[in-house]
């Protein structure tokens, strides 16, 4: 487990570092400001109905706070996954049973969450697409190259590109959803 020292240029420079961070979180969330790129989205878009949006954009401040647990809790997931790499070393073996945790997780809290059976059938369609993309990029891949570095360089490396995932998710929202950019996400890139 890493020390804290106070006085350490290293220990301030992390402390700073995690500070910004949830800062970063809470501007994303709580900050929108004026759009500075509007782009109306495109005709295949998956946007739903204006409709159904009017019920997501009450829950904001639920995503803000879930935003903020993520960014304290996966930091603290880093640490203790470096303590497990110590005793056992086999990255992928790690990354399955963590993936598998978290899946069996994710189908409890979806069965008590979703409750209409429709809403569980996939087809072959952009369904299975996303679910599969989604479980290989979004989870197994991600996890497997963080494992890795943090057996090779350790969890202040990895924990430190995790801000990184904003700017990427508010790009590709605006290429290809047809997001419109807007000056509080542009302050925390």
């Amino acid at each position: 487990m890493e020390k804290v020292a106070m006085k350490s240029s290293s220990s301030q420079a992390k402390i700073l570092g995690t500070i910004v961070s949830i800062s970063g979180a809470f501007v994303v969330t709580l900050y929108k400001g004026p759009p500075i790129i509007i782009i109306h989205a495109p005709s295949f878009s998956l946007h739903r109905p204006i409709n159904a949006l009017s019920s997501v954009d009450q829950s904001w401040a639920i995503g803000g706070l879930l935003l903020m647990a993520e960014y304290i809790l996966v930091p603290m997931w880093y640490i203790v996954q470096v303590q497990i790499m110590k005793v056992y070393p086999a990255e992928l073996t790690v990354v399955f049973y963590y993936n598998l945790c978290v899946s069996v997780m994710a189908a409890i809290v979806g069965i008590f969450t979703e409750t209409n059976p429709s809403a569980w059938k996939i087809g072959v369609d952009m369904a299975l697409a996303s679910v599969l993309c989604s479980g290989i990029f979004g989870s197994f891949l991600n996890n497997a190259v963080h494992t890795w570095v943090l057996r090779i360089k350790g969890p202040v490396y990895v924990a430190m590109f995790k801000p990184l995932s904003i700017a990427i998710a508010v790009a590709m929202g605006v290429m290809f959803l047809g997001d419109s950019l807007h000056l509080g996400r542009l302050l925390t890139l």
